[in-house]
């Protein structure tokens, strides 16, 4: 129990990062608000935002408290414990959320205020908004991790105990991130898509133009999917990603450590406690490379913003290198555990760069898109399509690489690492992805409270940065997912062989429910129900963007019909109701594809047995994985170039065109794309805590 680093890192780093982030929200509170008709418009956003996250929690606590008792009720063993770790790690990530959620609500008044001064007083807030909301995901993510694992007495010696009774932390916090994301997505893009249709191609009105009803909305809806949403997403994948790790180095023999480093058996049980706390430990040491890369974000040149952004996840990305190679030298652990690390974070990086290209402005497929936007929508659509798809190829080899070079130095104990790696600067890389939305609500303040138009070009200019940077952070949540969903199917795999053990060995089962090879008929059929899934996900989160886009649009129309002198700018619209229509499609849209995911993988265990649900796990992650990617990268370039044809060409036939891309593209970046990979994870843990009953069930 007497280890000084788990304390120092597992409990002094995350406690650190939220004394910091306090303070930050101290300091972007003490900011100049603006005018009274920005703080009015501010506070219609705050309130919307706010309700519509109430609402929310609400219904998943319903979620929670009936996942609750089925785990008490149902599973074998320690059920009790595994159900509190589902409670935590689920309120968790609700709080994570909602301090996010407050502190952009509150910068983004403060971010247009202080556009009025300078580019890098207006970055300073949104960044300083964003950070808060990293920083606070990975101390309370490291944190509930470090104070379980002792709880259950981890350091103690008892760690596969205590690892089973983990495992529901990382269930908990799956299952709020996917509803949270779907729920957020669907609010967000159906008024986004709203605002765009009936605002600027119908009416001929600027974006965030004060007479539409539907802006209001649009902007509650960046903070609830984009900040909240994505907190949430990225939540799961950090204690995914270092709950599976120290589940694995506690499925590790010595047999397998001697042939991957050498280890004699004698010392294998000091090494084995020291991997297993050494994933908790590189999370503090990313909080506090996050922490001290935030300072080095500052810049006053508009064409050097998202330069300055990347230099801090790159400077974060350094400290851990060092840091890690420090841990590993004070610990038992081989040096070839720190090689895993580094292709974490370097493939992080390479993902990053290459959706930078690939969705970046001044970049080759942007411009691409621009130029056939000249022939209308339809060409408009097809090219964005294609970057998307032309889009995975780079980012798929890199994540092969990091498997195979992680694995063959760590075995997949290796691989989870190289994912904990990937987001061990999460507190930053988190910061620099929502600090967008907070600079794309600043602009619409702007716009709401008729500013100068230089506060515009300012926040549009950080708006600009803000879409690239989120395609990034899908980027590192996509990568991560798909290291960190092999990890999990290992835990699946190794606790399906504990059940079966347990109750008599292979002889007591039908063969072909527990034969992983290709030719027995139940993997294949697995592998097609799970690659179809991510398809039938998207259909239904897409069809429900369009559902709740479809009444908003009859609203505004209602409105601008009836309503006196509202296009003319002499009457206020009726923003409440268009807020009404998307949170109750929102909630209602949402139940059923986070149904989906918690209920296939359970009910295709007990039809398939574990053969056909390691087919169905292996079948998702593989199309989740190319889909997410696709749909990520194909929203955030269409949106791009359209931002880069108002440069020039705003109210053109051209820039109409880019319009109707760019709403195409809203569902595809924020809801459906992103909710793929917390798809993906959701539906491995739910086999990895459910599969010692299906395992039962079976014989």
């Amino acid at each position: 129990m007497n280890n000084p680093l788990y304390f120092l890192f597992g409990f002094g780093a995350p406690i650190g990062a939220a004394i910091f982030a306090f303070v930050l929200v101290r300091s972007i509170n003490r900011r100049d608000a603006g005018t009274e008709r920005m703080q009015q418009i501010a506070a219609l956003i705050r309130s919307g935002a706010m309700a519509f996250l109430r609402t929310e929690y609400q219904w998943l606590a319903v979620f929670v408290a009936i996942m609750f008792g089925i785990l008490w009720a149902f599973l074998p063993g320690n059920a009790l414990l595994v159900g509190v770790s589902f409670i935590v790690g689920a309120v968790l990530s609700a709080t994570a959320g909602w301090v996010g959620m407050r502190t952009a609500t509150s910068a983004a008044v403060r971010t247009t205020a202080a556009a009025q001064t300078s580019l890098a007083a207006a970055l300073q807030v949104a960044f300083s908004s964003g950070a808060v909301m990293g920083l606070t995901v990975v101390a309370l993510g490291t944190l509930g991790i470090a104070v379980l694992y002792f709880l259950y007495g981890g350091l103690d010696g008892n760690g596969p105990s205590a690892i089973a009774s983990l495992l529901g932390m990382s269930l908990g916090a799956s299952s709020i991130a996917l509803f949270a994301r779907v729920g957020g997505g669907i609010f967000t893009k159906a008024a986004d898509v709203a605002a765009d249709l009936s605002g600027k191609i119908e009416a001929g009105i600027p974006e965030d133009d004060p007479r539409n009803p539907a802006t209001i909305a649009d902007n509650v809806g960046d903070n609830v999917g984009d900040v909240a949403g994505m907190g949430a997403d990225l939540f799961e994948s950090y204690v995914g990603s270092i709950i599976a790790s120290v589940a694995l180095a506690w499925a590790m023999t010595a047999v397998t450590a001697g042939d991957l480093w050498g280890v004699d058996a004698g010392a294998f049980g000091t090494l084995q406690a020291d991997l297993a706390v050494f994933p908790v430990l590189l999370a503090g040491v990313g909080i506090i490379a996050s922490m001290l890369g935030t300072f080095t974000v500052r810049t006053d040149d508009e064409s050097k913003v998202q330069s300055a952004l990347l230099r801090g996840l790159f400077v974060a990305s350094g400290i851990v290198l060092l840091g890690a190679a420090g841990l590993i030298q004070a610990m038992s652990v081989p040096w070839a555990v720190w090689g895993c690390v580094g292709l974490g974070v370097v493939a992080g990086v390479a993902i990053g760069k290459l959706t930078e290209y690939f969705t970046g402005k001044d970049k080759p497929p942007a411009r691409h898109i621009v130029e056939q936007s000249k022939t209308g929508p339809a060409t408009n659509i097809i090219a964005g399509l294609g970057v998307g798809m032309m889009s995975t190829g780079y980012p798929v080899l890199v994540i092969c690489a990091a498997i195979f070079f992680s694995y063959e130095l760590g075995n997949v104990y290796g691989v989870a690492i190289a994912a904990v790696g990937m987001l061990s600067t999460l507190g930053i890389s988190l910061g620099v992805d929502a600090y967008g939305p907070v600079a794309d609500n600043a602009g619409g303040i702007a716009e709401m409270s008729k500013r100068e138009p230089f506060v515009r070009q300012r926040t549009d200019a950080l708006d600009a940065v803000g879409n690239t940077t989120a395609a990034m952070g899908k980027g590192f949540a996509i990568g991560s997912a798909a290291l960190t969903a092999l990890a999990l199917f290992a835990t699946f795999q190794a606790k399906a062989a504990e059940a079966v053990t347990e109750l008599g060995g292979v002889e007591a089962f039908d063969p072909r429910h527990l034969n992983l090879e290709l030719t027995n008929p139940n993997v294949l059929i697995g592998m097609f129900i799970g690659g179809m899934l991510p398809f039938i996900f998207s259909a239904m989160t897409m069809n429900a963007v369009g559902r709740s886009a479809n009444e908003m649009i009859e609203e505004v129309r209602r409105q601008f019909k009836n309503i006196p002198g509202l296009l003319e700018g002499k009457a206020e619209p009726d923003s409440a109701t268009c807020v009404a229509i998307s949170t109750r499609s929102a909630i209602k849209e949402m139940i059923l594809p986070g149904l989906l995911a918690v209920s296939a993988p359970v009910l295709t265990g007990f039809l398939l047995g574990v053969s056909g649900l390691a087919g169905l796990l292996a079948g998702a992650l593989v199309t989740g994985v190319l889909m997410a990617l696709m749909m990520a990268n194909a929203g955030g370039v269409w949106d791009n170039a359209k931002k880069l044809i108002e440069e020039t060409d705003k109210g053109s036939e051209r820039h109409k065109a880019a319009i109707i891309g760019d709403t195409v593209g809203d569902p595809f970046k924020d809801t459906s794309g992103p909710s793929l990979n917390i798809l993906i994870k959701l539906m491995t843990i739910v086999a990895v805590i459910f599969v010692p009953l299906i395992v039962v069930w079976m014989q």
